[in-house]
């Protein structure tokens, strides 16, 4: 077993075949574009091993898997910049992990809000801890919507009901409700959740490279969105940023404590209901 000391993600090899990429960027996991970066550079790495078969993320931070995106705008080149696809990199960075000839297990505990749902909405499983999950997109808590494929993703996993209330709620869901909805494969005890995915990775390694990438590529071609209506979310996201209403609303809630106080760090999306305009104005 061989290790990366690379930040903000730390991969361990544990064979040629099966590696895990550990998030490790305190004090919460937030996605900017530092994180990108790092997921830009271990896609060309997953794209380019003869051996490798399969990945799984988890986080070093038993609290935070990924939070969310930085709403403090510090995002690099994530919203202007093109990746090897031709999409932005945000959308590239997905699109990529969605269609690489490995397998992608997603090791969840902790919060995982926005665009960090939509990074386990593209790994190709998810599995999670019962007792210790927040999943959910809250955009719309702070004016905004989805811009990541959330919208596009969500939809053939949980249905068309069940997805407008994941993401009109801006409500969590625990590991419960969760799998469920379909939202994650299984939520299992976390005692229990490192010795199942890592029997379930060890297994999947075990198998030829030529047999799981076809696999994979089958299920891709009945199951992931159209690259347009990704794009289209992504726009309209971008614009959406630019929304007074929804800079007010980000601003309040980074007063409050957003990126800076672990407690509100934890619960922010429940106080999503009492960020009318007038109280916002007010304060």
């Amino acid at each position: 077993m061989s290790k990366s000391t690379a930040t903000p993600i730390r991969v361990i090899e544990e064979t040629p075949n099966y590696w895990r990429a550990e998030f490790d960027y305190p004090p919460f996991n937030v996605v900017d574009g530092d994180v990108f970066q790092a997921l830009q550079d271990l896609l060309i790495r997953m794209e380019t091993s003869e051996s490798l078969r399969v990945i799984v993320f988890e986080s070093a931070l038993p609290d935070f898997y990924l939070s969310h995106f930085d709403l403090t705008g510090k995002l690099g080149n994530v919203m202007t910049g093109i990746g090897p696809s031709g999409l932005p990199i945000l959308m590239d960075t997905f699109v990529r992990l969605t269609k690489v000839p490995v397998v992608s297990l997603a090791k969840i505990r902790g919060c995982v809000r926005g665009v960090s749902s939509e990074f386990v909405l593209a790994c190709d499983m998810r599995f999670a801890s019962r007792e210790n999950l927040k999943l959910g997109h809250p955009e719309l808590g702070v004016g905004l919507h989805p811009g990541g494929g959330g919208t596009e993703r969500l939809p053939h996993l949980v249905g068309r009901g069940r997805a407008l209330e994941i993401v009109l709620s801006a409500n969590d869901f625990d590991g419960e409700w969760a799998e469920r909805y379909g939202y994650v494969n299984r939520s299992l005890p976390d005692a229990e959740l490192d010795s199942f995915v890592d029997a379930l990775a060890r297994r999947i390694s075990s198998f030829d490279k030529p047999a799981l990438a076809a696999a994979k590529n089958l299920v891709n071609e009945v199951s992931l969105p159209e690259a347009d209506r990704l794009l289209a979310a992504f726009t309209s996201f971008g614009t959406a940023l630019g929304w007074p209403a929804a800079q007010k609303r980000v601003g309040a809630v980074l007063e409050r404590g957003l990126q800076r106080d672990t407690d509100y760090e934890k619960n922010w999306p429940d106080s999503l209901g009492a960020l009318s305009d007038r109280r916002i104005e007010e304060g």
